[in-house]
Parts: structure tokens; sequence; C-alpha cells
């Protein structure tokens, strides 16, 4: 049953964000005037992964008995991590490109990485045609890793798991949205893209599939899988998207930013109070006892 939950979940997550993404750019998405615009889609995909990491994989992973401090280690490895290959995607970049892009005036100076559209290689508009394969290998790696992050968060809890994907979801969209520019500007055919940035989606899938045996095999390390997720999730969050939004912006625009911030945190917290309540009227299932029961299991086994 969690296979399928996970199978199923990976796919919205993955190729389902890919076909959003594809819909908000043909009647939703501005980058002027009224409406939805790339910036509102941004507040509402970080809002949602902080609120992710910091409400739900966090709390879980430390109420698996582990000693904190342990944790708290894992989650600085995973952050310094997620910044070094973060690094290594920039120089490989910069190396392929030959530093061609024009950075915007004021803004590049403010924040150097301004001449990509950031997160994972996602925006090379102006690079070679070689640059649309660069972006769909770079996300096929990202979502095979998003899609073992959901695993790890299915096998802690079923509910915990649906907020992980929705929380990999919402910050997919705006990052397919960037997929889909860069393939529509190397190549005119925009049905094949949406089929290309779609393959690559499913990745998530594989992830997810590989996720579960793996997670599965090592039970005991379960809290370090979701303090790993949850540092993923605290990074993209803070180092990739919150940056793009800091901008000098008349009120109104940062009154947006603000709103849409908070309703992905509130998107996250209705919908893990609805599972909530749905998975405990189908199973009556008491968290609580669950959690001390693996706890026990664990350390019965450390100690055999």
């Amino acid at each position: 049953m969690d296979l399928l939950a996970i199978i199923v979940a990976t796919l919205a997550a993955g190729t389902g964000s890919v076909w959003i993404a594809a819909l908000l750019m043909r009647f939703g998405v501005r980058t002027g005037g009224g409406g939805v615009n790339p910036q509102h889609l941004l507040s509402l995909a970080a809002g949602a992964l902080l609120a992710t990491a910091f409400m739900h994989l966090l709390p879980e992973a430390f109420e698996g008995g582990v000693e904190p401090s342990r944790l708290f280690a894992v989650l600085l490895f995973g952050l310094v991590f997620f910044f070094l290959l973060d690094k290594a995607e920039l120089w490989h970049h910069g190396h392929e490109h030959h530093h061609i892009h024009v950075e915007p005036e004021g803004h590049a100076a403010k924040h150097g990485h301004a001449q990509h559209d950031h997160d994972h290689g996602h925006g090379h508009a102006h690079g070679p045609r070689i640059g649309g394969w660069t972006v769909l290998t770079g996300d096929s790696v990202h979502c095979f890793g998003d899609g073992i992050l959901i695993a790890s968060a299915f096998i802690a809890d079923i509910r915990l798991g649906m907020v992980a994907a929705l929380a990999v979801l919402a910050h997919e969209v705006p990052h397919h949205i960037g997929d889909l520019i860069v393939l529509r500007q190397t190549s005119s055919d925009s049905r094949a893209a949406l089929v290309k940035v779609s393959l690559a989606g499913t990745m998530t899938v594989l992830g997810g599939v590989v996720g579960w045996w793996l997670v599965d095999q090592l039970h005991g390390l379960l809290p370090y899988f979701l303090v790993l997720a949850g540092s993923s999730f605290v990074y993209v969050a803070l180092a990739d998207l919150i940056p793009q939004l800091q901008k000098q912006l008349p009120a109104r625009q940062t009154a947006a930013q603000i709103a849409w911030l908070i309703a992905g945190i509130a998107l996250v917290t209705v919908v893990s109070q609805l599972a909530h309540a749905g998975h405990d009227h189908d199973g009556g299932h008491d968290h609580g006892a669950h959690t001390q029961t693996r706890t026990q299991a664990i350390s019965d086994a450390n100690a055999a």
C-alpha cells in the first residue's frame, strides 16, 4: 500500500507539476500587470517548503528517538551538502556558457548569481542549444532526489508523505515553467518541449521506488532521511526561492509576495489537517503510539 501511494504521489509531484506549469504558462502566468505571476508562485512554493520542513519533517524526525545532537549534525551536513551541490552546478554552467549572460543592472551587483534563473540550471535562456539538454539532465537528477525524499516521508507516515508531495509539487511548478521556457527557446516545437520535461518529471517516480526500497531496508535510519529531506526543503526555500523575491518593489507587490508566502504555509497546514482527519477516521491511527512502537523497535534492534 505504501508503494502504491508513493507511486501516485511522485507521479503527481513530478509529471503533474509539469502539466500545471504548462497550463499556467498558457492561461494564467504574466510577467507584468495583473494576475498570477512567477513571483507569486515562488512565494507560494517558499511558504510550502518551509512549512513542510519545520512543521512536519523535522518534528517527525525528532520524535524517532535519535539523539537531537546527531539530527542537528545531519541538518547542518545537509545544508552544506546542498550548498556545495549548487556551487558545483553554477561552476559547471559558468564554464559551459563562458559567462555570456548579461546581468540585470543593480540586481546583479546585489545577487552575484542573477545571471542564472537559478535552481539547478533552470534558466539559461540565452545559452547555446545544448543548454536544453543540460536543463533536462539536471532536472532529471533533481526529480529523482525529490522522489527519494517523498518516499522517506511516506514510510514515516502517509500524512507526512502527502504533505511532502504537495511541497515538492508547489516548488517544482515555477521551476518547470523555467524549463519549458528554455526548451521552447532551443526548439520551435512547444509540444516536444512539454513531452521532454514530462519525461524528466517521471524520474520522481523512479526515485520514489528506489527510496521506498532503500528506506525500507534501512528503517532504523529513517529519522536521518527525514532530516536530510528537511534540510533540502529549507535550503531550496532560503537559498534559491526567497533570494529571487528580495527585490525593491512597490508596497502592493511586496504585500502580494507576503500574502502568497502565507498562503503556501496555510496550504500545507490545511492539507495536513485534512489528511490527519481522514486518516484517523479511516483507521483510528494513533501517531504517538506508532512513533513509540517504531522507536522501541529501533532501540531493541540496536540492543541486539
